[in-house]
């Protein structure tokens, strides 16, 4: 039976900046890998969360979020409304009660999502709503969970407390990477900026250097169950 990956993101384009060159050689290995976003990703631009004003912008947004799924091959994406940048005025169970309902849904047997010490609040509160969604009792199909990082999130926190201790090569993927993080052209900046083309190759490049490769993402196992 095909393992299934389910990638738990706060927002569109997380989960291409956190694993996408992971979730192409996967896919490429025969893993089946679904998207769960749970966040609209516009409106923090604004004073006031109004989302009837940004409606054009977030279905352009989710048009990029579907087009950069399809570049790394993931089978399916679930797109959700909670307010961007605002997760914290949500009730945390409505967040596990959502991810618990599309883990119910496609039973994966590993998850890749947030880390617990980023800066960005929205990705603090998945790592905690993932680990709830996903408690280790009987039945439960979770037994992988690891951390990702997000350029501009991870590393501006601090301490900084990203130690990761799996290394993904990603030296025939980090191309796919790329072409997908371009669907986002709202979120690609220019370099320095960490989410720049330069930057996230470089980034590649930085882990690959610590385990012996050319390029590759970096993980933290949060658990793993055998």
């Amino acid at each position: 039976m095909r393992k299934k990956i389910l990638i738990v993101a706060a927002h569109p384009d997380d989960e291409i900046l956190g694993c996408g060159g992971t979730v192409v050689r996967l896919g490429k290995e025969g893993y089946e890998v679904y998207t769960l976003i749970l966040g609209e990703g516009i409106t923090s631009r604004d004073e006031k969360r109004k989302r009837e004003k940004r409606e054009k912008d977030i279905e352009h947004l989710r048009k990029e979020t579907y087009k950069a799924n399809e570049i790394i091959g993931t089978k399916d994406v679930f797109l959700y409304d909670f307010p961007d940048n605002r997760f914290d005025t949500v009730a945390l169970l409505d967040i596990v009660k959502t991810i618990e309902g599309v883990k119910d849904n496609i039973k994966p047997d590993i998850i890749y999502t947030h880390h617990r010490g980023d800066l960005n609040i929205d990705h603090r509160i998945i790592y905690n709503a993932v680990l709830t969604a996903s408690r280790p009792i009987k039945g439960e199909t979770v037994k992988e969970i690891y951390s990702f990082e997000i350029p501009s999130s991870t590393e501006w926190n601090y301490p900084y407390i990203f130690s990761p201790n799996v290394f993904i090569d990603i030296a025939k993927t980090i191309d796919k990477k790329i072409e997908a993080i371009k669907c986002y052209k709202s979120e690609l900046n220019k370099f320095p900026h960490p989410r720049s083309e330069e930057a996230i190759r470089s980034i590649a490049r930085r882990w690959g250097s610590v385990a012996g490769l050319n390029h590759a993402e970096a993980f933290e196992v949060i658990r793993k169950v055998q």
